[in-house]
């Protein structure tokens, strides 16, 4: 009886193994169809296109929205995540009447090449061409959130006429803020890895490579010229909000920079405070 309990637990571990990697590989990916994704924003009446573009042999993928001629924002999302990040954005009928909106896939993430991840000078490599693409002669202003802050910082550090101007959501910039998390090293082992449900895979492969990439990126801050603007929740858990202070002591060349701290809000400032970031993009000089 004891060698049949053994035997049916055992089976058990190993439906409940596999279950779990399939689950790993086909949910939680922060992707959606294309043409999913174009029906839906259709019915919110506003057209959405996509492309997929190959970028020293990687592909990257963004969505579209608004008037080629208009200025753009070119938004990058954080870890894990896609670019739906910024849809409700992207919808919003004042921004259309202002704006170009491009909002990308990142390296690894949801169909630039999933689970291929990249650190921040190798996302630079690839990214930077896709902006020099599709610039069209009017301002352009990169909007990162999180994760998404130091890749247009490193955008801009590698490329300093790339963008008109900087917006850093909750950005986390500040190589001694970040959390050690020595766990995060482990489960970049095989077969851990492999453990880790659809887009934390790749999250976790960069956020190993963020804290040194950060300190690559502590010696460059002084290439940006281009105004800044910060927002940053005092409430974050996530990403402390000491790294706005740190960014705005770092910014000594930047053209103009303004913080604004948002009383009583957390790392989700995109989809929490809306309005407050809507506020911020209206204004930009165009």
């Amino acid at each position: 009886m004891k060698r049949k309990a053994f035997r049916r637990l055992l089976i058990g571990f190993f439906i409940f193994i596999t279950a779990w990697v399939i689950l790993a590989q086909c949910t939680m990916k922060h992707r959606i169809n294309d043409n999913k994704a174009k029906e839906k924003f259709s019915r919110a009446g506003v057209s959405l296109t996509t492309e997929t573009k190959r970028i020293n042999g990687f592909d990257i993928h963004y969505a579209k929205t608004g008037n080629d001629t208009f200025p753009t924002l070119f938004f990058v999302h954080g870890s894990p995540d896609g670019w739906t990040r910024y849809e409700e954005f992207m919808q919003d009928k004042e921004l259309l009447s202002r704006y170009r909106m491009i909002s990308i896939d990142r390296p690894g993430f949801g169909h630039s090449q999933f689970g291929n991840a990249k650190n921040l000078e190798d996302q630079s490599k690839l990214i930077s061409p896709l902006v020099r693409s599709i610039k069209n002669g009017k301002p352009i202003y990169a909007v990162g959130h999180s994760y998404g802050g130091p890749v247009i910082v490193k955008l801009q550090v590698d490329n300093q006429d790339l963008f008109d101007g900087l917006v850093l959501l909750a950005a986390s910039v500040d190589p001694k803020k970040e959390k050690p998390e020595k766990w995060r090293y482990i489960m970049q082992v095989p077969p851990l890895k492999y453990f880790l449900p659809g887009a934390f895979r790749p999250s976790n492969t960069e956020l190993v490579f963020l804290k040194n990439d950060l300190k690559e990126l502590d010696k460059e801050w002084e290439k940006i010229s281009c105004p800044v603007w910060i927002l940053h929740g005092d409430k974050d858990t996530y990403v402390p909000v000491a790294n706005a202070d740190y960014a705005e002591k770092k910014l000594t060349k930047a053209k103009s920079v303004e913080v604004k701290i948002l009383p009583d809000a957390d790392h989700f400032i995109p989809k929490e405070r809306y309005e407050e970031v809507k506020e911020v993009l209206m204004n930009l000089p165009v």
